[in-house]
């Protein structure tokens, strides 16, 4: 699990050339309307081979282009400076043909539509030696483009959300002690035990001890180390950013928790948990290593326990992300000891509860080892696993906007699962090694009352009525405006401006109002409990409508910008940023002039934009948003 989170970390890096070989150069010529000469070079080799292009070797072309856009276009294939050298290949057993020393090789494009300033793209060469062989490596490249339109910069220079009109809302952790910003940290990893992410782990972990502890002083063993090793999973996903300093992008737990494919990853290992658990087959070590392991060291108990703690570091990034994700400016203004200190304080909060809840795995010892009440639990987590993969698979189906899984689909399933609960628990139904059910105990009441209840509840959620908000578990569904029904026209339902912030500014001007800018995510489990819960309050529908241009930015969403939009942000740290997707502007926008990677965060700015107030984030109590939404109508009445 650590594995995926430093994958991510060098998937979302902004570092270019960091594998294969480096000194690439690479520039561009016009020749004519929309057409382009774009030449890759490379002065040294340094004692490696390069393969020339159009071969191709191993089923895989030695050379090839990509581009972020269809409208980009080659046209003919790689012209070089001078012929390669023939050699001949211990690999494929044939006479290849390589480059040994500098060489440049040219290209020509053409671009339907509006040129952009710089043209990004992705050279893939294969190079080696002797009997190593590297397709497909990636050079990413950023050339400007002669008579290119050039992208309005991200960064705008009238903001400046230290000085506000008003000082009211939240301060940032920029310029605070390791202290204070460990504190915060420990804070919010309790604010994270508490979200619908971390919480279903609960069971996971009391089922993975009570398996695994023989004695109290074992049990007491694994769970310090449990509570450890998950304190020490999130110090360790900061040692890229001491090693990598600027070279790494402070947005990145955002956009790992809202990556499609990592997503879709989780959807398919809860499915399979949840296989497990029906008793379809056993997750563990072959006997044979997992014996070995055991005798010979415990690093099989050791390894088994690192990897539940890394389990719940990962599944529940969706939640804990964006909150741990504040912390991440602090990299680019103060290094990356403050991030780590954030870190620490997060992961103790939320290791040690867990720790402590897992030191008493005796209280489910009485249950039966196998069969009875331990195995009617096995398949109610499975259950639950099913109801979280449907979950991670809406993530990657909103982000992505396909439509597959609208708010009502994704309660019907979770209805569906919750019948198929109360239906086993009632022992209609018998699942893997399960028992008859003989007696209804205290127990199974219980929760046939809690999962039938709960089932119940989510059922005005099919309907289009006002029944239909299921404020309990707002956040977790897709948000209302994500629905198998037709938006009404007079619907109560408060639409802001999306992803459009240059008309929230005109109409800003004018209607003579103040622009409130939502920093949102499709993903955003919090976001959506601040649309649920506190935006259908009265008084702060009210204000939304009468006294504000309202915009909701989406900083995860994939769709490309247009290609004249696209380009290469100079930070403010110094690094450089690709701008591709409308979510790459709106994430770099809000931490190049806000300070901030987590949403939600507000922001109240005049329509000439200038800062009126502090940021706020997510705030629950409508009272204390109404204060700030008014605080900003002051501000701007000031301005």
């Amino acid at each position: 699990m650590l594995v995926l989170i430093l994958f991510g970390s060098h998937l979302f890096s902004n570092a270019q050339d960091s594998t294969g070989l480096t000194g690439w150069k690479t520039s561009s010529k016009k020749i004519g309307e929309g057409k382009y000469q774009v030449s890759f070079s490379l002065p040294k080799t340094s004692g490696w081979m390069v393969y020339a292009p159009d071969q191709t070797l191993a089923d895989v072309p030695t050379t090839s282009l990509q581009f972020p856009d269809s409208a980009i276009q080659t046209r003919g294939g790689f012209a070089a400076s001078h012929p390669a050298t023939m050699v001949p290949s211990a690999i494929f057993e044939k006479n290849v043909f390589v480059y040994e020393d500098s060489f440049t090789w040219t290209v020509n494009i053409e671009i339907q539509g509006k040129v952009p300033a710089q043209l990004q793209g992705n050279l893939l060469y294969t190079y080696g030696k002797e009997d190593e062989f590297n397709p497909s490596t990636t050079y990413s490249f950023s050339v400007e483009l002669e008579g290119g339109v050039k992208a309005s910069s991200v960064k705008v220079a009238s903001i400046d959300i230290r000085k506000p009109v008003n000082d009211c809302g939240d301060a940032g952790t920029e310029n605070k002690s390791l202290i204070t910003i460990f504190l915060l940290g420990f804070f919010g990893g309790l604010i994270a035990l508490l979200t619908p992410c971390v919480f279903p782990m609960v069971p996971v972990t009391v089922t993975f001890f009570t398996k695994r502890s023989v004695s109290k002083r074992q049990g007491i063993t694994n769970a310090l180390l449990y509570g450890f090793f998950i304190f020490l999973i999130y110090i360790l996903i900061t040692v890229p950013f001491h090693v990598a300093g600027k070279a790494i992008s402070p947005e990145i737990f955002n956009n790992i928790s809202t990556n499609i494919w990592l997503n879709l990853a989780f959807f398919a290992v809860f499915v399979f948990f949840a296989l497990s658990f029906f008793g379809l087959f056993e997750i563990g070590l072959p006997s044979g290593l997992a014996n070995k392991m055991d005798s010979k060291s415990g690093i099989g108990n050791i390894g088994g326990i690192f990897f539940m703690a890394g389990t719940l570091a990962i599944v529940s990034f969706s939640c804990t992300g964006p909150i741990l994700g504040t912390l991440l400016v602090g990299v680019a203004n103060q290094g990356a000891w403050p991030l780590t200190a954030g870190a620490a304080g997060f992961g103790i909060a939320l290791g040690l509860p867990f720790a402590l809840f897992a030191m008493f795995p005796h209280w489910l010892q009485s249950l039966p080892r196998s069969g009875g009440w331990m195995t009617d639990v096995k398949v109610v987590l499975g259950f639950v696993e099913l109801a979280l993969a449907v979950k991670f698979f809406s993530n990657a189906d909103l982000v992505m906007q396909w439509g597959l899984l609208k708010r009502e689909i994704f309660i019907a399933l979770w209805v569906i699962i919750g019948i198929f609960i109360v239906v086993f628990l009632l022992g209609k139904i018998r699942i893997g090694h399960s028992s008859p059910v003989k007696k209804f105990s205290l127990m199974r009441v219980f929760f046939l009352l809690l999962f039938g209840s709960f089932t119940i509840y989510l059922m005005p959620g099919l309907t289009n009525t006002k029944y239909a908000e299921l404020s309990l578990i707002s956040g977790f569904p897709p948000p209302r405006s994500y629905s198998v029904y037709p938006v009404k026209k007079n619907s109560k339902i408060f639409e802001p401006i999306h992803n459009d912030y240059e008309r929230a500014l005109k109409l800003a001007k004018d209607l003579h109002k103040p622009v409130l800018i939502d920093f949102t995510g499709w993903a955003c489990v919090n976001c959506r409990r601040m649309e649920d819960k506190v935006w259908t309050n009265p008084t702060v529908d009210s204000i939304f409508r009468n006294d504000f241009v309202v915009v909701s930015l989406y900083v995860d969403e994939r769709k490309n910008l247009p290609l004249a939009e696209q380009t290469v942000e100079k930070l403010s740290n110094g690094s450089s940023k690709s701008i591709v997707t409308v979510g790459d502007k709106w994430a770099t926008f809000q931490t190049e002039n806000f300070g901030a990677t987590s949403q939600p965060q507000y922001a109240i700015i005049s329509p000439d934009q200038v800062a009126l107030t502090l940021t706020k984030y997510y705030t629950p109590d409508a009272d204390e948003f109404i204060k700030w939404l008014n605080c900003g109508l002051d501000a701007f009445r000031k301005k």
